[in-house]
């Protein structure tokens, strides 16, 4: 038998990968994190368990890795979902995307969003991986179709209040609602709360997302 080829051993090793990423968000978001064990995640993904410490120095930076490989693709989807955005409103309506994307998990996702964010406060801190740079890769394209004269700066803010927002939503004993949370972001951002996939009803506090003065807008 003639060896692999090496693209062949790469899509193999990117599936090996992708299997135990999947399997850390399912047992950490069914379990906790404590509860999850390496092993635990190499059965689930059917691997070996030397192959998740070949990938992954321990667990942290395989959650970390994980969750951002979830953000990416829930971010991804809801940007490229059909009708695809286009004309002056096109950048509004991404960042609307974005922004309920981002909040969407966690609502949806309560303790494995709230295990990550836990994690990213710990000594180890916030895992620069591909996966990371994917996800703000996206957000940076999002800022800059929005409208922003600063991308760079621009990214990074809105990072901060979106991984606000979802601590807000996942303080324990003190969690604020989604849609609160949202109509702050959409008036900061100067977004119709009719724009990206709004909840039922009107917006908390019965305020128009488009009435915020337009200085404090971004870009």
């Amino acid at each position: 038998m003639s060896p692999r080829s090496p693209s062949v051993n790469e899509e193999l090793r990117r599936r090996s990968q992708a299997r135990l990423l999947q399997a850390t968000v399912e047992l950490v978001g069914e379990r906790g994190y404590e509860a999850t064990t390496l092993a635990d995640i190499a059965d689930r993904a059917g691997a070996a368990r030397g192959l998740v410490s070949y990938y992954f120095p321990g667990k942290r930076q395989l959650l970390q890795t994980a969750v951002h490989r979830l953000m990416h693709e829930e971010l991804a989807r809801a940007l490229e979902r059909e009708p695809r955005p286009e004309g002056e409103g096109a950048g509004r309506e991404l960042l609307a995307r974005a922004i309920d994307a981002i909040l969407g998990l966690a609502r949806d996702q309560p303790r494995l969003m709230r295990t990550h964010m836990a994690g990213i406060l710990t000594a180890e801190g916030f895992i620069q991986c591909p996966e990371q740079q994917r996800l703000a890769a996206l957000l940076r394209d999002t800022v800059t179709r929005y409208g922003s004269r600063d991308p760079e700066a621009d990214y990074r803010l809105l990072r901060a209040l979106l991984m606000g927002a979802v601590v807000a939503v996942l303080l324990p004993g003190a969690p604020m609602e989604p849609e609160r949370l949202r109509t702050e972001l959409f008036q900061r951002y100067g977004l119709d709360w009719e724009l990206g996939v709004p909840p039922g009803g009107e917006p908390p506090g019965g305020v128009p997302a488009n009435d915020q003065p337009e200085k404090d807008r971004t870009g």
